[in-house]
């Protein structure tokens, strides 16, 4: 027998007046213990390609670099002051045709005119004051990491004071925490943040990062994933930038497309897990070499994947 009619009008108001609870917030949170390390291996992988006169010139890299985190203290107003070092590095450069091959995990094996000085980078150690919110506030340690620099190569001298400046660390040492929002937030909701990178005669580089929380990781569902669209806009260096390059870059169309992430966040480990950035720049270069103005077009692809761990990845397996 079918149900009479009120019946099915009773089931579809129930529905309608039954509560709509409200998606709960998620609150994503850095947390540091004191003296327990973490680790962080960032690798790299470029492809570039110019053309200049007609001629194509090709580039390709793959860097790694691996880095501990050392939570020391907690000051006054409750910033964590954190030890960085730069434990191990590896480098794939190929250059018309010319490679250039670097891995501090096997010393000796390498014989070319960068090898000293990414020999200096490794054991390199910085004291890092990090806010509340996840800000880099001060960085210490840049003279000494100078100094390693130049005593490798005393000929950049030039070139490494204007690239290296203090708030050029602090902005490349900001993203491994900058990512996560600075209050609760649902599926769908937003947050941005900017920067600018200035790197003296090479130009200036202005980033927008737009973040969006998207729930918890299909894949890994004890991580939550946060998603990440980037906009950079290129500058080409002031008249005061100097003259440590051996041209100068007179004018220059960079435009990012297809820059966009995924962030994958532990909220029980309070860290970050993991990360996955592509980015793709392209356009045109009017750069002056002793008075004589040359025309480069520039394409280049780039991805950046970030892990972190509680062993250091540099270190040999235990037998």
């Amino acid at each position: 027998m079918s149900q009479p009619r009120w019946f099915v009008v009773l089931l579809v108001l129930a529905g309608l007046s039954a509560p709509s609870f409200a998606q709960e917030a998620v609150t994503l949170k850095w947390e540091f213990q004191k003296d327990k390390p973490f680790y962080q291996e960032m690798k790299t992988t470029t492809n570039q390609t110019m053309k200049v006169t007609g001629m194509d010139i090709t580039q390709k890299q793959e860097q790694t670099f691996i880095f501990s985190w050392t939570p020391k203290e907690q000051d006054k107003d409750k910033n964590w002051i954190i030890n960085q070092k730069i434990e191990a590095i590896k480098m794939d450069i190929e250059m018309g045709g010319n490679k250039i091959n670097y891995d501090s995990a096997v010393p000796g094996t390498t014989n070319n005119p960068l090898s000293d000085f990414f020999k200096a980078l490794v054991g390199s150690e910085f004291k890092l004051t990090i806010s509340p919110e996840m800000k880099v506030l001060k960085i210490e340690g840049r003279e000494e990491f100078m100094n390693k620099l130049l005593k490798a190569n005393p000929q950049m001298e030039p070139l490494l004071k204007q690239i290296l400046s203090e708030e050029a660390l602090k902005q490349m040492a900001d993203p491994a925490f900058a990512a996560v929002p600075t209050k609760p937030v649902k599926k769908g909701d937003t947050w941005e943040r900017t920067s600018k990178l200035n790197m003296g005669p090479i130009g200036a580089y202005d980033t927008t990062y737009k973040y969006t929380y998207d729930g918890k990781d299909t894949k890994e569902p004890k991580l939550d994933k946060i998603k990440v669209v980037t906009s950079l806009t290129y500058q080409t260096p002031g008249p005061n930038a100097g003259g440590a390059l051996p041209f100068k870059i007179k004018d220059a169309n960079l435009k990012s497309k297809n820059a966009e992430g995924t962030i994958l966040f532990d909220n029980v480990k309070h860290r970050l897990e993991k990360s996955e950035m592509k980015l793709t720049l392209e356009g045109k270069l009017t750069i002056d070499i002793s008075g004589t103005s040359t025309d480069v077009d520039l394409s280049q692809e780039q991805k950046t994947t970030v892990t972190t761990s509680d062993t250091n990845p540099a270190s040999p397996p235990k037998k």
